[in-house]
């Protein structure tokens, strides 16, 4: 299954190509690859939830990060990566009706996760999806959150100066104008 998913990847960037190049050696290198082992670096799959209108973006205020970014989590053994950006979406936001747009990867971004008490600095290998949602659905604050919002895409730099995050903005852009991954 995961070579299925790494290939629908469309790479529109040499960050694109050497992201899915790292990931797919990491996969293919690390049997622990989709655990949440403290120790290691993993997979992690994340839900970029837009509007109908591809106009806004479900951020939520990251409780443990404090920093505002998609929503997402661990794999936890899971390699449907898709399926465990879909359920980090909806435990992470409270919407009762999340689809996704594509099956295919809409980006991929490799960051490191700071040392916590639950373990040394490691890397999160994250798969990240496209995903649509409605805007009158209401948002619920978990405990994973600080805040979650609802954000126009053009007062993300108001939430954030994350490249990780700000990257999606243009290839949200590019797919709202008729590129179709997947």
């Amino acid at each position: 299954i995961m070579q299925i998913d790494l290939a629908s990847f469309v790479s529109q960037s040499d960050r694109d190509l050497e992201n899915h190049m790292r990931i797919s050696d990491f996969i293919a290198g690390e049997p622990k690859a989709f655990e949440n082992d403290p120790v290691t670096s993993h997979v992690t799959g994340s839900a970029f939830v837009v509007n109908s209108e591809r106009s806004h973006v479900v951020l939520t205020h990251h409780r443990k990060l404090k920093c505002w970014l998609q929503l997402g989590g661990h794999c936890d053994g899971v390699r449907d990566v898709l399926f465990v950006a879909q359920r980090e979406a909806y435990e992470e936001s409270g919407l009762s009706w999340i689809r996704p747009l594509s099956s295919a990867i809409f980006d991929i971004d490799i960051h490191e996760i700071p040392e916590n008490a639950k373990g040394p600095a490691h890397l999160h290998y994250d798969m990240r999806f496209l995903f649509e949602a409605d805007m009158c659905d209401p948002l619920k604050i978990t405990d994973e959150s600080e805040d979650l919002a609802w954000v126009a895409l053009d007062r993300f730099e108001d939430y954030t100066d994350e490249h990780s995050v700000l990257v999606m903005r243009y290839k949200l852009r590019a797919f709202a104008q008729g590129y179709r991954s997947g």
